[in-house]
């Protein structure tokens, strides 16, 4: 039996995602005077063809089957990724600087969604094979060195390396990276290193980071915008230590997190009602994808949050649960792997519109407006979903 809970958590959160690709996109559909079923119909088919698929992959069984079809996403998305700053402008727009979405006729695709599933597909693949078992051999309680652990993850490193500039450059997107980033951390953790590596991975990480933001203009902006918000707030809550938070000056106030904290305060604890957003109408723009939580929060309160956020937080826990009872050790890194990738977004998107964090443009899993993330984790959740046939749940 597949894990029937998980299956339906998921098919849930993606309604849920439906319901507000309608309710927020009002001021959307009004800008660029499409329908107003719009969005609401591209996400409904999305949303439909990804339950399909996802009850579709599911009931195979997770041999050969699950091996194509993960290897497959794998393959296309990170040959599409690399063919994108080369595809002329009819089939790949140019949005604020950057390529990142593949337009075929009505359909449009994200390559890096589809690219994190395969991503953790390969690892956990990989992994099994190459590392778990190298740290499973010493068993007379030895460790391995830094140099030969390093030695064990370098393939992996120049594989996350060249992906980190693929995404980071050509496609400006700063924030999958980090995503990417500390899944393959966890997992190389979740396979058998040490907490060495982890240590000396943080840093490094942290100085890559550092590098991306103080080398683009634009991502200068937004860390200023972050730490001016920052010391408005560290002003309000102790005064007497305002004057010792070095000033930053702005042309305006980063109003895209702004409005977000007004609209989450707008909501209070049961929301003005399904619909009857007022952050959404053009104050808060594009509030049906990477900010959905701040426009949730204003229609449907604090509670309908925690409500949507628990089952999300289910779905994750479900996936570790797998990976805790499956005695598959590729089974057991990939379910793992999936549960990081989604609980990264989460957090780094909830933090980012609250301002704890500088804004990266991360959708929300399965609730944020957008085809390509959907049907990506539909097929990750159903490999999974196919994996679990093998566990005690």
């Amino acid at each position: 039996m597949i894990d029937r809970p998980l299956f339906l958590a998921t098919v849930v959160l993606i309604v849920i995602g439906i319901v507000f690709s309608y309710s927020l996109s009002a001021y959307t559909v009004l800008l660029y005077n499409t329908t107003p079923y719009h969005f609401l119909l591209r996400q409904l088919i999305a949303g439909i063809f990804g339950i399909v698929l996802m009850w579709v992959i599911a009931r195979q069984d997770p041999g050969r089957k699950n091996v194509l079809i993960g290897f497959t996403v794998f393959t296309i998305s990170a040959l599409l990724m690399i063919a994108i700053p080369f595809l002329p402008e009819q089939i790949a727009r140019e949005v604020g600087g950057a390529k990142r979405w593949i337009r075929l006729g009505p359909v449009s695709l994200a390559p890096v969604e589809f690219f994190k599933i395969g991503f953790v597909y390969f690892l956990a693949w990989s992994f099994s094979r190459k590392v778990l078992p190298k740290h499973a051999a010493r068993s007379d309680g030895t460790r391995y060195t830094l140099k030969e652990e390093i030695k064990i993850l370098l393939p992996y490193i120049i594989i996350f390396v060249v992906t980190m500039f693929i995404i980071a450059i050509f496609q400006n997107d700063l924030g999958q990276v980090v995503v990417l980033a500390a899944t393959l951390l966890f997992m190389t953790i979740f396979a058998g290193s040490s907490i060495r590596i982890f240590g000396i991975s943080v840093l490094l990480g942290i100085a890559a980071l550092s590098a991306f933001v103080v080398t683009s203009p634009h991502r200068i902006d937004r860390f200023k915008g972050w730490w001016f918000m920052l010391q408005n707030s560290v002003a309000k809550l102790f005064p007497q230590w305002a004057h010792a938070v070095p000033k930053v000056s702005l042309a305006e106030e980063p109003y895209q997190v702004s409005n977000s904290l007004h609209a989450i305060h707008h909501g209070g604890l049961f929301g003005v009602g399904l619909g009857n957003g007022i952050l959404k109408l053009g104050f808060l723009s594009e509030v049906h994808t990477d900010f959905v939580l701040a426009g949730m929060a204003e229609e449907i309160g604090a509670v309908g949050v925690f409500f949507v956020v628990t089952l999300l937080l289910f779905v994750i826990y479900r996936l570790l649960k797998i990976a805790g009872r499956v005695r598959n050790n590729m089974h057991y890194l990939y379910c793992s792997g999936l549960a990081m990738v989604i609980g990264f977004a989460f957090v780094i998107n909830a933090l980012g519109i609250s301002g704890v964090i500088p804004l990266k443009g991360i959708a929300v899993p399965f609730l944020s407006y957008g085809g390509s993330q959907i049907v990506a984790l539909s097929i990750g959740i159903g490999l999974a979903l196919s994996m679990s046939k093998g566990a005690k749940l």
